[in-house]
């Protein structure tokens, strides 16, 4: 397989074509939608929520124009169960994906599968027949990595076009390292190759553009068709290991983390840029901005929430969302912040069908809800219904977090969240509104609350497919 220049491998990629026999009919207005899912980024990270030591003015700029949530929830504390949340609507544990996919030992160690059921309804796959162009740029991480070279390329998911990384199958950018001093870049993943091509090294700092500009032309593309596009862009940034540019080299894991958040923003400015530029598409488009689970010890930060990426504390699931929409949120809620709606990923393949007028077929459920008018500062209110986790199956502690007992079951329903182990036992009461930190237990003084609670989430979790979280949170960390 060979090595090809960028703008070979983005006009590769950019051969597609799809049904256009079921575009939207004339006068019916559906929106494009931009899904930007950021890797490991803590809740406190961006400028507009609280961080005063970096800078993510292209991203400050999208949620003044648009909108901030501080009450959304992802579906896991890792990766690879909160991407296949996000792109199903549905619990990850339906689809036996609860903890970061590896290799096929790893993942049969863990009880999940080894990539997602192509046949696994998604989002992008109930646009295409309403006539949306459908692209993945960006991570995938639901199939294709390590030693697992047969699973099914991100095509088959329902997207025309695609270009991952080293955890996908199909046309890919590889990572190229550089620190300061090194006459010659390195390479990392390099087996990844072998998981479809074509590929192209470029620097690891640069990656996050190289995604931008691929979407940038698949977008410029749909437009030029005439058709509405749904386009992820799920940028490798700013997981470790930290590769931020030479010139802005820092010390230690806190400054580099630092530095690769502004690279990243000044990376995606270039693809909101580009939305605001064409009317058409500035006063048609949905972005919604967010992060995959909560921030790595050592290098970003939830802020005053407790926790970190790993566990069922606030700082692992929730997640900063911003919303930009100009032609939907009224002029006069441009800006607006919602700190009381509870909402969650899931939430967002319905709400974002709901908007571009495609109902679910009759043999498809998901488990989200249509919040399309919360999301577009139209209302203020709950998701109506709770929030189940389980715990990753390998997360029974989480490196660099001092706890090593972590919860096992989690459930968050209004003003409420508890946590308990597998059984039931152990179980814990908190109100995040007032008590972020999670500090003060309250289950001893609202015992009928604590009873309703750990009901539903017991239910909950017996409904869905085991995996072997109970056994490995039984073996003792070397």
């Amino acid at each position: 397989m060979r090595t090809l220049t960028l703008l070979c491998l983005f006009q590769l990629v950019l051969l597609w074509s799809g049904n256009r026999s079921l575009a939207a009919p004339s006068g019916t207005p559906r929106p494009n939608f931009v899904v930007v899912f950021i890797d490991d980024m803590g809740w406190g990270d961006l400028s507009c929520f609280g961080n005063k030591e970096g800078k993510t003015p292209h991203i400050d700029r999208l949620a003044a124009e648009g909108g901030r949530f501080s009450r959304f929830y992802v579906n896991s504390p890792i990766c690879s169960p909160s991407r296949c949340a996000l792109v199903t609507g549905q619990y990850p544990q339906r689809c036996r994906i609860t903890s970061f996919l590896n290799s096929r030992a790893d993942n049969a160690r863990r009880g999940v599968a080894d990539w997602l059921d192509p046949k696994t309804p998604t989002l992008p796959r109930l646009l295409q027949p309403a006539g949306y162009a459908t692209g993945h740029f960006g991570k995938w991480h639901l199939g294709g990595q390590r030693d697992v070279a047969n699973a099914p390329a991100i095509r088959e998911y329902g997207f025309d076009a695609s270009l991952t990384n080293f955890e996908g199958m199909g046309p890919k950018l590889l990572p190229l390292t550089q620190k300061p001093g090194d006459r010659e870049p390195g390479r990392i993943w390099q087996d990844a190759e072998r998981l479809g091509g074509p590929f192209a090294w470029t620097q690891r700092a640069e990656i996050t553009g190289g995604f931008v500009q691929a979407a940038i032309g698949f977008m410029q593309k749909a437009a030029a068709d005439g058709r509405r596009f749904y386009v992820n862009v799920w940028p490798d940034d700013v997981h470790t290991p930290l590769w931020p540019p030479v010139t802005d080299w820092g010390e230690g894991k806190r400054q580099k983390y630092l530095a690769v958040l502004e690279n990243m923003d000044r990376q995606l400015g270039r693809l909101f840029d580009y939305l605001r530029s064409e009317p058409a598409l500035r006063d048609n488009t949905v972005v919604l901005l967010c992060s995959d689970n909560g921030h790595e010890p050592g290098a970003g930060s939830a802020g005053e929430l407790r926790g970190c990426k790993g566990t069922l504390y606030e700082g692992g699931i929730r997640s900063p969302l911003v919303v930009w929409a100009p032609g939907f949120i009224p002029a006069d809620k441009a800006g607006f912040h919602n700190g009381e709606s509870v909402l969650a990923a899931f939430d967002l393949a319905p709400s974002l069908l709901a908007l571009a007028k495609v109902p679910l077929p009759p043999d498809v459920a998901m488990d989200g809800r249509d919040c399309a008018d919360v999301l577009l500062g139209k209302a203020v209110r709950d998701r109506g219904a709770p929030v189940f986790w389980r715990r990753p199956p390998d997360r029974k502690r989480m490196d660099g977090f001092p706890e090593d007992n972590l919860p096992d079951l989690a459930v968050r329903d209004g003003e409420w969240k508890l946590f308990c182990a597998y059984d039931g036992a152990g179980a814990r009461l908190f109100r995040p509104a007032s008590d972020p930190g999670e500090v003060k237990d309250l289950a001893a003084a609202h015992p009928e609350v604590t009873e309703r609670l750990k009901r539903a989430v017991l239910q909950w979790h017996a409904a869905m497919p085991a995996d072997n979280g109970p056994a490995l949170g039984k073996v003792k960390p070397q």
